[in-house]
């Protein structure tokens, strides 16, 4: 039997390491599963999820030239589809601004002149303060000697 990416079969696990399992194929063929390939949720011992002589359907995600075989558990489980997100909004119709949305009856969008106006000015504000207070700490001009 050939062993072809994508399809699923049924193993026995023949080996356990610290960074995943072997599994025993049909036709003789051993292919690994590793450890992030367990299960969905995070596998600190993959002890406490298989056991040698376990029988665990897998799905074949790659095989090397070299005849390595990549398999998963996880994706050999079939789940339904994710259902579409339809109910949420899109992205554009989002809130901003940590979930504030503007109230659209009274306040008017800001063009791109009006936000860059305020924020030079609030940047100069900000500058001038800055350099009052470091300048007086370091003796520079304006500061009192005596």
């Amino acid at each position: 039997m050939s062993i072809e990416v994508g399809s699923k079969l049924q193993g026995k696990v023949t080996g356990i390491t610290n960074f995943g399992a072997f599994v025993e194929l049909p036709g003789g063929s051993t292919g690994l599963v590793h450890i992030s390939e367990v299960a969905d949720n995070y596998v600190k011992d993959i002890n406490d999820h298989l056991k040698v002589g376990d029988m665990v359907e897998v799905k074949v995600i790659n095989v090397e030239k070299d005849g390595k075989i990549g398999l998963s558990i996880k994706k050999a489980v079939d789940r339904p589809a994710r259902p579409e997100r339809s109910e949420s909004k899109p992205y554009s119709q989002r809130p901003r601004h940590g979930g504030r949305q503007n109230d659209s009856r009274n306040a008017r969008p800001e063009n791109f002149e009006s936000k860059m106006a305020k924020f030079l000015k609030d940047s100069e504000d900000r500058l001038s303060s800055l350099k009052r207070n470091t300048e007086s700490k370091r003796g520079g001009r304006g500061a009192r000697r005596g």
